[in-house]
């Protein structure tokens, strides 16, 4: 049955430079549909600027970006934000003066059905309660789980096939980690949206992933089944802890 799902998202030997620095070379992966996939690797690797080449954030020296079938290699972000992808950035990047409502509807931008705004706005709400609580609250006096909750909502809010985390442990208590993590598995789940995870800790992305890619200076290095990965002697003394 895994093999027989359709692949949602491939790169096909995708390169990108920043002036002299070779970021990506050539990277190939796919994802299928319904799965959460994780990048994993060392800062600088390439995680970050593999998820913004495929939101268009970054341009592609050569190879293909394919989703659903399409090459997608050439969009403008908005466009790729249309097609159904949506991206989660490093640093959760909320609109600081802006409300929580405010934030959410600003992830609703695209849509204009004002009934299904209202379904995707309580479906985030009954997935962050904490986000209700405080819906009249200024974002940047959240606390960084809060926001972290906030920027996925608002992800959630342009009603995504593919979502993309960039780091979503980052700066936060080990407590609201887990609580995330959780909730990220629920989203997967229920909505049967594909995620694809970058997340420095290795330990919990594979936990809660099918599969991994594991990247070093630009190049993807090993690729398998998460739970096979986890038990790889290389991969877990130099990115598991032991």
């Amino acid at each position: 049955m895994f093999e027989s799902r359709q692949n949602i998202l491939e790169l096909h030997d995708v390169v990108v430079n920043f002036g002299v620095i070779n970021a990506l070379k050539s990277i190939s992966l796919h994802i299928k549909t319904g799965d959460i996939v994780t990048l994993i690797g060392a800062n600088g690797a390439g995680k970050t600027t593999t998820l913004r080449a495929i939101s268009g954030l970054v341009p592609i020296k050569s190879g293909r970006i394919i989703y659903q079938g399409d090459d997608i290699s050439l969009l403008k972000p908005h466009q790729i934000v249309r097609n159904g992808i949506a991206h989660v950035p490093e640093g959760r990047m909320v609109f600081a003066n802006l409300s929580v409502l405010e934030n959410l509807q600003m992830g609703a931008y695209l849509q204009q059905d004002k009934k299904v705004i209202k379904s995707q706005m309580d479906y985030v709400y009954s997935i962050f309660p904490r986000l209700k609580e405080r819906i009249k609250q200024t974002a940047g006096t959240l606390s960084g789980g809060e926001q972290q909750m906030l920027a996925i909502g608002r992800a959630l809010m342009s009603c995504p096939k593919f979502l993309m985390l960039d780091e979503p442990s980052l700066g936060i208590a080990p407590l609201l980690v887990k609580n995330i993590f959780e909730k990220i598995v629920e989203i997967n789940r229920q909505q049967g949206l594909t995620i694809l995870l970058v997340e420095q800790n290795a330990n919990l992305a594979l936990d809660i992933s099918t599969y991994g890619y594991v990247l070093e200076s630009g190049k993807i290095i090993v690729q398998d089944n998460s739970q096979v990965l986890k038990t790889n002697p290389e991969i877990r003394k130099a990115y598991l802890g032991g």
